[in-house]
């Protein structure tokens, strides 16, 4: 908790104050537990290929509506590049957004490109998916352009700040400015999909519930997907307090600022999904899973998934409330990190490739 901390909302906070020990045994939920996890080796891109990379990114960029614009490209490898991005919804900080592009991929060329979007887990960055997994090798067989954008520990939302908004604006900023660089500069389509992990897959289910008609399908790995559920309010605010910020900026005060966090809750938004391909997937019981460190019972990942397990089971009920389609792998063992989650984005990758119409490869298809 941060010295800016008005006293109301120290008074508000007092109702709640004992439910902070479960928010200290889940605090991990959004906080990244697997980012150390199981890195993969980058092919390097011939110099040649970097080259033909830089050549291909050497247009002015267009700006976005706000005024946001690229400010830097680098390409990193074959069909790879940074992009920093000069975000007027930040503040008018510069951020960074890593970009897969197809291998037929040409700048100027009107591809129409379906896209993904890729968004991360808390105490992470946009460099999470390639770090952690074969999203490129994934992404590869298919004509898709894979967004992975900064997500700092924004709480993918533009913060409340008690009721007067203003900076920062991360839900603006991946779904406006970002969105539309892309779409300017990079043939992208209005064929989307989002998958996340942690906070991340929170993040990627709330836009798409306020947001109709931005992504075609939504996959959520390890997220929180009933914001206002039992244990839930405190577990988001000791995170975040302990990421050096000042909690209730971010959503406000639980309970006394309830309509602002319904109005970002996927729960209380689950109506609004309906038409959306769903995927969410989680663990219940405390255990290591396949590809698991092996690690106390009380390990802050293990408990973690316990409560996001258990999360997850409170919004498929709710959707089965609603008749909302979706598929759910609500599984037994394994923990908050990247073991499951790759095996849960492999699973689902398809269904997001099949969602935005996006076609193999030839290479793909000769295999």
């Amino acid at each position: 908790m941060t010295r800016s901390v008005r006293r109301e909302a120290l008074d508000a906070s007092s109702r709640w104050r004992r439910s902070v020990a479960i928010g200290a045994i889940t605090a991990a939920a959004v906080a990244g537990t697997g980012t150390a996890g199981v890195a993969t080796a980058q092919a390097a891109a011939s110099p040649g290929a970097v080259r033909a990379a830089a050549a291909r990114l050497a247009a002015a960029p267009q700006p976005a509506d706000d005024g946001a614009k690229i400010t830097d490209e680098k390409p990193i490898a074959a069909g790879e590049v940074d992009i920093t991005i000069d975000s007027p919804a930040l503040g008018g900080k510069s951020v960074k957004t890593r970009l897969l592009l197809p291998k037929n991929w040409q700048r100027g060329a009107k591809g129409n490109w379906p896209v993904v979007y890729a968004f991360h887990g808390g105490q992470d960055n946009y460099t999470s998916w390639t770090r952690n997994t074969d999203i490129e090798a994934w992404a590869a067989k298919y004509n898709v352009i894979v967004v992975m954008p900064e997500g700092a520990d924004g709480s993918y939302t533009d913060w409340y700040n008690y009721g007067k908004g203003g900076s920062p604006k991360w839900e603006t900023f991946h779904t406006a400015e970002v969105r539309q660089l892309i779409e300017r500069n990079y043939g992208a389509g209005g064929l989307r999909a989002a998958i996340g992990n942690s906070s991340g897959a929170q993040g990627a289910f709330s836009y798409a519930a306020r947001h109709p008609g931005l992504f075609k399908y939504a996959a959520s790995l390890s997220g929180i997907l009933s914001m206002r559920g039992i244990g839930i309010p405190a577990m988001l605010m000791f995170t975040n307090a302990g990421n050096g910020q000042d909690p209730f900026a971010i959503w406000g005060v639980p309970r006394a600022d309830d309509a602002n966090w319904a109005a970002h809750d996927p729960y209380a938004l689950a109506d609004k999904l309906r038409g959306v391909g769903l995927f969410f997937s989680a663990g219940t019981t405390g255990r290591p899973g396949p590809g698991d460190p092996d690690v106390a019972p009380w390990d802050i990942g293990l408990l973690s998934e316990i409560a996001i397990g258990a999360n997850n089971k409170e919004f498929k009920k709710r959707l089965d409330e609603l008749n909302v389609p979706y598929t759910a792998h609500i599984y037994d063992d394994g923990r908050h990190n990247w073991p499951a989650w790759i095996r849960e984005a492999q699973f689902v990758w398809p269904k997001l490739m099949q969602a935005v119409n996006a076609q193999t490869t030839a290479a793909a298809a000769r295999r």
